[in-house]
């Protein structure tokens, strides 16, 4: 089983520790990577504006769509990552690769020092 296999799929799922109500806007939230409060004053505009099927939409989703499990539970799981990766892909791959672009230069330097002439005059400097 490769580490792939153990991040989880990507699925809309209500989320109850952010809910005010039952989660479906924190849910939508998540999903998409938008901001909570941009999410939940849509969904008061959607409510003013066109209340019946607002609400029809809205309990349909609370009774169809289960609630998140406990991520806690997970242990190798960062919000913040899925939440960035989420908002922006592109964005968060380059950050990704930016950090292990600097940490292969940093390997390939302790590489050259430790297979240098130098490293093993340091070390007969240590043991006297």
């Amino acid at each position: 089983m490769s580490r792939y296999d153990d991040i989880p799929r990507r699925r809309f799922y209500r989320n109850a520790d952010k809910a005010m109500v039952a989660g479906v806007c924190a849910g939508l939230a998540d999903y998409f990577g938008f901001n909570l409060k941009v999410t939940r004053f849509l969904a008061v505009l959607s409510l003013l504006l066109a209340m019946p099927a607002t609400l029809l939409v809205y309990f349909a989703t609370v009774f169809l769509v289960p609630s998140a499990p406990d991520i806690s539970k997970q242990e190798n799981v960062d919000a913040r990552f899925r939440q960035a990766l989420r908002s922006s892909p592109g964005q968060t791959v380059s950050d990704v690769k930016r950090r292990f672009q600097s940490l292969d230069s940093r390997l390939a330097r302790l590489e050259r020092y430790v297979t240098s002439p130098k490293f093993n005059l340091d070390q007969e400097f240590r043991r006297l």
